[in-house]
């Protein structure tokens, strides 16, 4: 029998997704590979390495035949505190430069639709390593995503810190989803939600393992995970997607809006 073969990022913000596969009672029922970038996992499902994955959103846009695995997803009501823009003081309209961490192509378009749609500016775009000194000393701004935006935080005081949920919620009164599960497959042997469930109920134990990495406080960690995170679709959040590739499109980040196909 073929063990089926997903992927996942490795932030913290997955790891409830993921835990019944590593500990819970869906270990060995497939194979898991986990990478720091989400767009790795993204790459793995269209060059048909992996069955499904976990990956940003704006892939169901540009990858042929996929099929989003329902209700399941990472994703923010309003405030997400793992994705950001810092700059050393400067608010955001007067950036002028913009360097991104580009592990997410859900998170690098979506810094597009903020300053174009919502700032009415163009910056210059510089891709970078995800360290925020090195990014902030090309350009005005810089884009962190997952467990290194959550680390800056510690350190706040250092920076202005721009959470891009919260700006997308003030600017269209929508959630966001930032990654789902997707498959090229009509129908998958596992049940992702009850694999959710499962996992966040897990909470204690999936923090006791981040806790020494992150550098925060496991209250903090357990705040983010329980009140910062969506892990599943509201309303809000589907009209937010549905927004968000709509923009995307206005501004050629994808070619067109491609209707939302579900297993």
């Amino acid at each position: 029998m073929t063990i089926s073969r997903i992927s996942a990022s490795s932030y913290l913000n997955t790891a409830p997704l993921v835990w019944s596969f590593l500990y819970g009672r869906n270990h060995g029922k497939v194979e898991l590979i986990l990478d720091n970038a989400p767009a790795r996992s993204a790459e793995l499902l269209a060059g048909g390495r992996v069955d499904a994955a976990l990956v940003p959103v704006i892939a169901c846009q540009y990858m042929d035949d996929v099929r989003l695995v329902p209700d399941v997803c990472v994703g923010a009501l309003s405030r997400v505190r793992s994705v950001c823009l810092l700059t050393r003081g400067m608010d955001l309209s007067e950036g002028r430069s913009v360097s991104r961490a580009n592990s997410s192509r859900t998170s690098a378009a979506l810094t597009k639709i903020i300053f174009r749609e919502f700032l009415g500016i163009e910056p210059q775009w510089r891709d970078a390593e995800p360290d925020i000194d090195t990014m902030l000393s090309s350009s005005d701004a810089a884009l962190l995503i997952g467990d290194p935006a959550l680390a800056v935080s510690t350190v706040a005081s250092s920076y202005n810190a721009f959470d891009l949920a919260e700006l997308w919620h003030r600017h269209t009164g929508h959630g966001f989803v930032f990654a789902m599960w997707m498959t090229r497959s009509e129908s998958f042997g596992i049940d992702f939600a009850a694999a959710r469930d499962e996992g966040l109920e897990h909470l204690d134990d999936i923090i006791a393992n981040y806790t020494p990495g992150i550098g925060l406080e496991r209250g903090e960690l357990r705040d983010y995970l329980a009140n910062n995170i969506s892990f599943s679709v509201d309303e809000s959040m589907a009209k937010g997607m549905q927004l968000y590739f709509e923009l995307a499109a206005k501004n050629s980040l994808i070619p067109k809006v491609r209707p939302i196909n579900f297993v």
